[in-house]
């Protein structure tokens, strides 16, 4: 049944006539009988009987004003919800990030969007590496990404939202007689634990460990479980310093000389984003950087 049969449909019985209901369509009544006429000459029975005075509904045609009202319901909650959406109302926003950020620059980006938005559901995909990222916005499993921008972002838009320092958190043992800030040269002498995935994909990492041998003796992709090898003497490893200043206990944060800095920003796909991913990068950007 065609929509906009169905709502002429229910005009005339609520109305309980052509004329009127054509008046509050704002159509002709020769328009509209002919409208009442296709539709019976689709479902193949007549809906009115015409005998009388008034129109008086067949069963038929009390059969087909229930469906038709449950058509137009049906729309109209459709159309409430794709409008609360575009509101902001109602809704999700996927976004997808490695572990590297899931903490710095993540929660902040969700509690200011949640702050702004609190009907909007955030759902946080986890993946190894800023590969994994760019590859579930390229498949459409989510629609905004965190990434180190030294990412291959080719074809896709980029929003720049932070600036990190990484720094070296070590058990205090490891620390005596390191100098603060640690030479950069250094750091391959240390025993690390790292994500290897997420620092295949991160340039400034892979630079401190230069071309001679791998100082990874733990290759982790859990923060709290890197954090705490690292509170229990097991290595060393390199995040940001909100993070170690923040959540790490235990353990002796050094600076790197010189310093090591990484840029974290939103990556979308080209072209229009739904409402909620726009308001994401919108709120991620209003306060300047993270």
């Amino acid at each position: 049944m065609d929509l906009h049969l169905a709502a002429y449909f229910v005009a005339v019985v609520d109305h309980g006539g052509i004329t009127k209901a054509a008046r509050a369509l704002y159509i002709s009544q020769p328009s509209l009988s002919q409208a009442i006429r296709t539709l019976e000459r689709r479902l193949g029975t007549t809906l009115f009987d015409r005998s009388g005075r008034t129109l008086e509904l067949t069963e038929d045609g009390r059969k087909v004003e229930a469906v038709a009202r449950g058509i137009l319901a049906d729309v109209g909650r459709a159309k409430a919800r794709v409008t609360a959406v575009r509101e902001l109302d109602a809704g999700r926003v996927d976004v997808v990030t490695s572990s590297a950020f899931s903490i710095d620059p993540m929660v902040t980006l969700v509690q200011r969007f949640q702050r702004r938005h609190p009907h909007v559901t955030v759902r946080i995909h986890d993946t190894p590496g800023p590969l994994g990222v760019l590859a579930a916005l390229r498949s459409g499993a989510a629609e905004v990404g965190v990434v180190d921008l030294t990412a291959d972002t080719a074809t896709l838009r980029t929003v720049p939202i932070a600036t990190q320092e990484l720094v070296l958190a070590l058990p205090p043992d490891l620390a005596e007689g390191l100098p603060d800030p640690v030479p950069r040269g250094r750091v391959a002498a240390l025993p690390l634990i790292l994500d290897v995935a997420g620092r295949g994909g991160t340039a400034l990492v892979g630079s401190l460990l230069g071309e001679g041998g791998d100082p990874v003796v733990v290759d982790c992709a859990h923060p709290t479980a890197t954090w705490d090898l690292v509170a229990r003497g097991t290595g060393a490893t390199v995040l940001p310093r909100a993070v170690a200043e923040g959540q790490l206990r235990g353990v002796t944060v050094r600076a790197l000389d010189p310093p090591l800095i990484r840029r974290v920003g939103l990556v979308l796909r080209s072209g229009p984003a739904s409402p909620a991913a726009e308001a994401f990068a919108a709120t991620a950007t209003d306060d300047g950087e993270i």
